[in-house]
């Protein structure tokens, strides 16, 4: 099982961890989630600025990480976990976008 948190921690673009708005959330038909691709690109916002994700091994680790090193409420934090915790059913590149899309379930 792969989920959002072992997706960001492999996924390299130019040999750096990837840009906020390099991601889009859709289902397996392809539509984009709105509201859950504003909420991982919150997350990958926070990564880039407060901690090195090189450095954590789970969830928990990236969200005890994100909690020491910044200000976001506990209600945050707990979105944070739950989307980096989702399981991630494939990837797809679409290069004429620039943009890598996380396909999750309904």
């Amino acid at each position: 099982m792969y989920t959002v948190f072992t997706m960001l921690k492999l996924i390299n673009v130019n040999h750096r961890h990837i840009r906020n708005s390099q991601v889009v959330v859709t289902d397996e038909a392809g539509k984009p989630n709105a509201l859950l691709t504003d909420l991982l690109r919150d997350v990958i916002n926070s990564i880039n600025i407060f901690v090195n994700i090189n450095d954590t091994y789970s969830v928990d680790e990236l969200v005890d990480a994100l909690t020491v090193h910044t200000p976001l409420p506990d209600d945050v934090l707990e979105e944070y976990e739950k989307i980096l915790g989702q399981e991630i059913l494939g990837i797809n590149f679409a290069t004429r976008k620039g943009q890598i899309e996380f396909i999750l379930e309904r």
